[in-house]
């Protein structure tokens, strides 16, 4: 049976989806948005190749990989009867990763996230129905916790109703895992709750460079308006991509709620900013904690801007709320559960800046070799009804 995996084409994803071909020897169904299946065929490879060579990826895709191409919010994904009876059947545990990160858009979370999350309890549902379904995992966000401050939140004590939440992102996906919980009670789920994921720590590269903008911004500035001792609750990629498959795996997780976290570990501002100050040769930020008020009002003013400073504003008032909570997420379950701890940012940040700058915020992505090439043949792709 196959982990049938939504989000492939995404940061987060494609780490998962790279991990599970590592540590299992199940196939992977995976939804692809695309034009033809050609195209199916070369977002999937720039999404992997920051983890495989092309030889390397390739077999996967032969062997391994079959591509359901569909969209997360259309009816049965806008697969053929037939296509998508044989994902039903052939599915036989579900990783839900894809969602909308859209902060400022209500109509964007509200799609992709309810509607999408819909779309794959019901597929899952089927599953269920059909054989049995090993495990429903669900990938949310720590954002589900609301407005806190100056807090150490557990993981069951995260979800409050009648807390206000930060923006659209968060609200929809705290109303995704009360869906998956409703729509799926006697199937086993594990809910996964990464905190700020920024970076990788093996390696100084990136394919998602919006909170990285932000960093870059933030580590250039000469005074922050932000408390010092504030800590930022920071994780790598793959802390939250191993987390994920190996629980996923795991014939039976003590929890069903874990949260992807740098919890007790998390650094503050100061030691974050010593240490890039110390490795660049450069004198620290002096923090000026009563300019933030004025300086979100310029962050906020900036953004009616066209080019380079709007779109740099527009990053800080997003992301500025998840820098100035002070809020960190208990990760003692998923610590025990591994037996790993995410790396200190520290540890990576500034080869992340150092990547971020020397690129421009963009990969440096391979093309797919002779890629006027039509797509070899193979039952790998199960292609969508015309639409």
């Amino acid at each position: 049976m196959a982990i049938f995996l939504t989000g492939s084409t995404g940061f987060v994803g494609s780490h998962i989806a790279a991990g599970l071909l590592e540590r299992s020897s199940e196939p992977l169904n995976l939804l692809v948005r695309a034009r033809d299946d050609h195209d199916a065929e070369l977002r999937l490879w720039r999404s992997f190749q920051a983890h495989f060579d092309f030889p390397r990826f390739h077999n996967h895709l032969r062997s391994r990989i079959t591509i359901f191409r569909g969209s997360l919010t259309d009816k049965y994904f806008g697969l053929a009867p037939e296509m998508y009876r044989y994902l039903v059947e052939s599915t036989g545990s579900v990783i839900h990763c894809a969602a909308s990160l859209n902060r400022k858009s209500e109509k964007a979370c509200l799609n992709t996230n309810l509607r999408g999350t819909l779309e794959v309890a019901q597929l899952s549902a089927r599953a269920h129905a059909h054989h049995g379904l090993r495990r429903f995992s669900h990938v949310s966000t720590v954002a589900v916790a609301g407005v806190r401050s100056n807090e150490m939140v557990q993981e069951d004590r995260a979800v409050e109703w009648d807390r206000n939440d930060y923006d659209p992102y968060a609200r929809t996906k705290k109303f995704c895992e009360h869906m998956v919980r409703e729509l799926l009670p006697n199937v086993s789920r594990t809910i996964f709750r990464p905190s700020i994921v920024l970076g990788n720590s093996r390696h100084g590269e990136t394919t998602q460079f919006d909170m990285a903008r932000a960093f870059v911004i933030l580590a250039g500035l000469r005074v922050l308006p932000f408390q010092p001792t504030a800590r930022l609750d920071i994780v790598p990629v793959d802390f939250v991509a191993d987390s994920v498959v190996a629980i996923h795996l795991m014939e039976r997780p003590q929890h069903e709620i874990y949260h992807l976290s740098s919890g007790a570990g998390s650094l503050n501002f100061r030691q974050i900013t010593d240490h890039l100050a110390r490795a660049r040769h450069r004198r620290p930020p002096l923090y000026l904690p009563w300019l933030q008020p004025p300086f979100s009002g310029t962050i906020h003013a900036l953004t009616h801007l066209g080019g380079g400073i709007g779109f740099g504003a527009t990053l800080l008032k997003v992301f500025l709320p998840y820098l100035v909570w002070n809020t960190v997420f208990d990760n003692s379950r998923v610590v025990e559960e591994t037996g790993r701890t995410p790396e200190p940012f520290t540890n990576y940040c500034l080869p992340l800046l150092q990547f971020s700058r020397e690129h421009h915020f963009t990969y440096p992505y391979r093309d797919w070799p002779g890629s006027t090439q039509a797509p070899a043949p193979g039952s790998h792709l199960a292609g969508a009804s015309p639409r």
